[in-house]
């Protein structure tokens, strides 16, 4: 997530008990210093198994690099960085590739067949066996409108919204590696971009409840596109799944937003002045699309004729995104972190098997199954809490007259059974042998604030500036109710003095983790997106610019792999399938510290990629050797 939307909602917090409340202080002190006593009790022996094996060598064979302020994309020695798919460009539908213009003057329908603004989640789909020739699928989460338009917000107009919402959304592109560069493929059958005004499906129980009809759609089946898309996932049936996150600052509340509305943040005024021209985010007069968006996305990369599906059943969340694991027996479980203050991690468990057969064989696949929220105990365990409608609290006399009202309310719902609040729930990733699952906790500077929740075991630090990486490892399958848990890092610098911005981290530092990515050979890849907002000018001098880690899970070494120039954020990462390719995006280099939406001057902080308007882009990172990344 690139804007600090949370300190909108500090105000609209539910009061369910957290587990501080019943947490030993004792326990909070192992939780500040590590993994100390649980290692050699409760979590012995799972935490064995991470060792490498015999005659392996260290998984880290490049030299770290050091913090960089430099406006540029740093790599180690020995590899090379290269921009592959900036903003602006056209993404290869045949007929019709419109130019980056420069001056930010490209239309509305232009955009719309362009690369979207500020790239975010991005995954991989081969098209032949070497790896060599693939798609690239890929959020585009917000805009800054003093960049996307060439007078920034002088003037508002309706074609403004429209060219915003069409930066908006996921692109599709083909990709090749030639002559050891890769390069994007145009035109290309596969080129897609879904938008703000992309028609998507709605399926599971949510689909054509009464809180989802609106008078363009009495249905409540068809919502009219995506927005602020996050984290990624790629399921085993070769989709992908794209978070819908900060959907409520969108809309326009007025003065006098109901009770479900405020629990969702919802504001006077949208962040983004679309209700202006586009009645439908206005909640006032449409109070309805305010619950169609908030959901997992799927689209079908592989099918160009496909209509993206919206996942009821997944639950409506501010979702960073969507990760899947699979039990024993063949179902998927989806996990999901809920990337705002004190919010949420679920994970949703398929009634039914993956069937063979790709996509179209598992099209209703996750529209049947059970969602559950995590509470994480003082002890080191946890459980999984169930969102069906009947059980416990989840009645008709508590506002959830359905099942797919507890899925629209989910966030009411996860109050109602005591599921524990976070520090904004990130990315995951998922060690499918070991079951074991990580997610990013990036930061809650509001913890422990007045009226606030305070610390508790798995969110041990007040004020937290510097964010942590949870994981756990589930009971049983992936399907199990319990698991046991403990931190595999709390960020910042172990030598600070401020105890908010201390940390416990083995190898080099960083700050407000967020992107993670596995990859095969078992290196945990950790991306980060620090503001300056959040640190004082000693702690960013020695952070210095957002980065890229690698964590060697065997002794919890992390090493610093990749810097991004000024003011970026470092997000999304895929490799090829031969693991000699990492795909990474560089979001919104040169963001203002304070609001980019009118500068004066839109280089004022930046001139990356290429010297002039700065552009999110993506990046392919590849050895000179042509060797696997990171050994």
């Amino acid at each position: 997530m690139a804007k600090d939307f949370e300190a909108m909602e500090d105000s609209n917090r539910s009061a369910n008990p957290n587990i501080h409340e019943v947490s030993d202080p004792a326990r909070r002190t192992w939780v500040q210093g590590g993994l100390g006593a649980l290692v050699g009790t409760v979590l012995a022996p799972w935490l064995g198994a991470c060792a490498t094996g015999p005659g392996r060598g260290p998984l880290l064979g490049f030299k770290g690099i050091a913090t960089s302020t430099a406006d540029a994309v740093m790599v180690p020695e020995g590899y090379v960085a290269e921009v592959l798919a900036p903003w602006g460009e056209a993404v290869g539908v045949a007929g019709a590739m419109p130019a980056w213009r420069e001056d930010a003057g490209n239309t509305a329908a232009e955009q719309a067949l362009q690369m979207g603004m500020h790239h975010d989640g991005i995954h991989f789909y081969a098209l032949d066996g070497s790896g060599s020739r693939g798609l690239l699928a890929m959020n585009h989460e917000y805009v800054d409108d003093g960049l996307l338009h060439a007078d920034g917000l002088k003037t508002w107009s309706a074609e403004k919204v429209r060219k915003a919402q069409a930066a908006h959304g996921v692109s599709v592109i083909e990709v090749e590696l030639k002559q050891g560069r890769w390069q994007m493929v145009r035109p290309s059958r596969y080129a897609r971009r879904f938008t703000a005004f992309t028609p998507f499906a709605v399926q599971g129980p949510a689909a054509g409840h009464a809180l989802m009809k609106t008078a363009a759609d009495p249905d409540g089946r068809t919502v009219l596109g995506t927005l602020n898309n996050c984290a990624s996932g790629m399921t085993p049936w070769g989709t992908y799944l794209s978070g819908e996150e900060n959907w409520a600052f969108y809309f326009d509340g007025g003065d006098a937003p109901d009770a479900d509305q405020k629990r969702w943040g919802l504001r006077k005024s949208g962040f983004y002045r679309w209700g202006e021209h586009d009645e439908r985010f206005d909640a006032r007069r449409h109070p309805n699309e305010f619950h169609r968006f908030g959901w997992v996305v799927e689209i079908d990369p592989m099918d160009p004729s496909s209509t993206p599906i919206k996942r009821t059943a997944l639950g409506r969340a501010a979702h960073e995104g969507a990760w899947v694991a699979v039990t024993k027996d063949g179902r998927a479980v989806v996990y999901s972190g809920e990337d705002a203050r004190f919010e949420y991690i679920y994970k949703f468990v398929s009634r039914d098997r993956i069937a063979p057969g790709g996509a179209k064989a598992n099209r209703e696949l996750l529209d049947h199954g059970t969602l559950y929220v995590a509470r994480f105990d003082a002890d080191g365990s946890g459980r999984w809490l169930p969102l069906v409608h009947g059980q416990g609290p989840l009645t008709g006399a508590n506002g959830f007259a359905d099942q797919g009202e507890v899925l629209i309310k989910s966030r009411q719902a996860s109050d109602r059974l005591g599921a524990t609040k976070m520090d904004r729930p990130e990315w995951l990733a998922i060690d499918p042998e070991r079951r074991e699952i990580y997610c990013t906790l990036t930061n809650n500077s509001a913890r422990g604030a007045k009226d606030m929740p305070g610390v508790d075991a798995a969110n041990p630090r007040a004020n937290n500036v510097m964010g942590q990486i949870i994981r756990w490892v589930e009971d049983g399958d992936f399907d199990g109710v319990s698991m046991r848990w403990n931190h595999l890092v709390l960020a910042g610098d172990p030598a600070n003095a401020r105890p908010q911005a201390q940390g416990n981290i083995k190898g080099d530092i960083f700050a407000c983790p967020d992107g993670l990515m596995l990859d095969a050979r078992g290196v945990l890849w950790i991306q980060t997106d620090a503001h300056s907002s959040q640190m004082n000018k000693g702690e960013l001098e020695r952070i210095g610019n957002n980065q890229m880690l690698a964590c060697d899970r065997s002794n919890g070494e992390i090493r610093r792999f990749l810097t991004g120039p000024v003011n970026c954020e470092i997000t999304g990462a895929a490799m090829a399938p031969d693991g000699c390719s990492m795909f990474i995006n560089v979001q919104h280099p040169g963001e203002s510290p304070s609001d980019r939406s009118d500068p004066a001057d839109p280089n004022k902080y930046s001139r990356w990629p290429f010297g002039g308007r700065p552009r999110s882009a993506t990046v392919v990172i590849r050895r000179r050797d042509g060797g696997p990344i990171g050994s």
